[in-house]
């Protein structure tokens, strides 16, 4: 079985330190990390290191912040690395099929879902958003094609009931992390299998936009709720009302509640502000105006008519 492995680590978001940090601990060297270029944030626009770029450079990695990997002189550096595989974590580039063969042990991938299901970008919102009793990551061998190389591990976990995006993600991260520590000695030391996805139960997780985040009020008090944990804490879910825009940051599906027009506010109070939608009624608990923080319903009420008949969206 190897142990210590020369890693080239391709990383970007938040969601891919906690496995830059596990493969350092396992005391495997990283000779260089890959992430995407600094890019302009914040209310004055300047350039941001990325959180990958962050650990790497707190921790004396050698950081390559390439726009492409075609270009034939990136390949030669990166080959001139001599890598024994490449870890890749939402990178947020694609990798040639030049690229997927430089590593001695190929490029593993650990993407945040069961694998076939929610191949693609958000597969933790997508994950959220439809209901799914269970997720986990999968660690494949990257091949050409969107999350379609064969899989080596898999780690499960069940979707709470209060579980957000944001919940979901860190979850997952450190189920990540945890994976491909305890799998790449054995897949270096030839003692594990990469198996052929499944061709049925294929999903796609398309890239979130924030058009998506606006509420509709016909759709049912469960998928509503749904979609304001999945939108947490982005692009965080949306309503209109007379007095603008209101985020919406908590919600509960009420049994039995008062039916209505959907979007139609048919109580407040202390408890929260009861909605009626599409099918059922939804209690919400937290919310956030224009110029306010995040608070709850009964906080916010103080200030704000959004008795009943009010018309949301």
């Amino acid at each position: 079985m190897a142990s210590r492995l020369r890693v080239v680590f391709a990383g970007t978001p938040e969601f891919s330190v906690p496995a830059f940090e596990a493969l350092r601990s396992a005391g495997h060297e990283i000779v260089a990390a890959y992430t995407q270029p600094d890019r302009p944030a914040g209310r004055g626009r300047r350039l941001r290191p990325s959180p990958v770029k962050q650990a790497a450079e707190a921790a004396g990695v050698p950081v390559r912040q390439p726009e492409t990997l075609r270009d034939a002189d990136e390949r030669a550096a990166l080959a001139g690395l001599e890598p024994d595989v490449m870890v890749v974590v939402a990178y947020g580039l694609i990798l040639p099929r030049a690229v997927l063969s430089i590593p001695h042990h190929g490029c593993l991938n650990i993407h945040a879902s069961l694998l076939p299901r929610w191949r693609g970008a958000a597969p933790i919102q997508r994950a959220l958003l439809a209901g799914d009793e269970r997720t986990g990551v999968c660690i494949m061998r990257m091949a050409p094609g969107l999350d379609t190389g064969p899989v080596i591990a898999c780690a499960e976990t069940a979707v709470a009931a209060d579980d957000t995006g944001g919940s979901l993600h860190d979850r997952l991260a450190s189920l990540g992390a945890e994976l491909i520590a305890e799998t790449l000695p054995a897949w270096a030391g030839g003692g594990l299998e990469a198996r052929p996805q499944e061709e049925t139960g294929v999903t796609y997780a398309e890239k979130l936009d924030k058009d998506e985040a606006w509420v509709d009020w016909r759709s049912p008090a469960a998928a509503i709720e749904r979609r304001i944990r999945a939108f947490d804490p982005w692009p965080v879910a949306r309503t209109r009302w007379p007095g603008g825009e209101l985020r919406l940051w908590r919600a509960e599906v009420r049994a039995g509640g008062e039916a209505g027009e959907p979007g139609t506010v048919v109580s407040a109070g202390r408890e929260g502000i009861d909605v009626a939608t599409g099918d059922g009624v939804l209690r919400l608990l937290e919310l956030q105006a224009p110029g306010r923080r995040r608070q709850t319903a009964a906080t916010l009420l103080n200030g704000l008519d959004l008795g009943a008949g009010v018309r949301l969206g």
